[in-house]
């Protein structure tokens, strides 16, 4: 049946609706992105997350998985109920956490090679001497004397070997030329 002449209402655009932000927000709703490859690949869609967890060994809330004893009320032992512990049906997920959690941490933080080799130049021609160091054309960046000097340590702590090995350099250097 044909709608009556006059009913429909012409579309309108919505000028004020931030159309960027709804799609994302519609994608993080639609199926969010669980970052841990273990628990993605052990989830199951039809279960909830509850669920999914327990079967996983791991905790929904950690403030209710590690009761806290409070300090002030003294409970006695016979009025503590024992819940019943959910039964671990995926117990690989959990040593696989485990085992990842264990490994050594990588060192994340390194220094750029610009300023490695600044404080190389800097070292091998002036050795100490920060007020020369300071005063050199390749100071591009004008540090002061203190500034050099921090640059230094900060590469001393970060490549301790490195460093020793360049000293020792520095000083087969010096004994050739002498």
């Amino acid at each position: 049946m044909p709608k009556a002449k006059g009913k429909t209402r012409r579309q309108k655009f919505g000028y004020n609706v931030n159309r960027k932000r709804l799609n994302r927000n519609a994608r993080r709703k639609a199926a969010p992105r669980i970052e841990c490859s273990h628990i993605r690949h052990a989830w199951d869609h039809a279960k909830s997350v509850r669920q999914n967890l327990a079967e996983m060994g791991l905790a929904v809330d950690p403030n209710k998985a590690v009761p806290l004893r409070k300090r002030k009320v003294k409970v006695m032992e016979v009025d503590i109920e024992e819940r019943p512990k959910e039964l671990v049906r995926k117990p690989y997920v959990l040593n696989d956490l485990e085992a990842e959690a264990s490994l050594p941490e990588k060192k994340g933080n390194t220094l750029s090679r610009d300023l490695i080799d600044y404080v190389c130049y800097m070292v091998e021609n002036h050795g100490e001497d920060y007020k020369a160091m300071a005063r050199d054309e390749k100071n591009y960046y004008q540090d002061t004397p203190k500034q050099i000097r921090n640059k230094i340590n900060v590469y001393k702590r970060f490549y301790p070997a490195e460093w020793q090995d360049f000293l020792d350099s520095l000083q087969k250097n010096k004994m050739e030329v002498e």
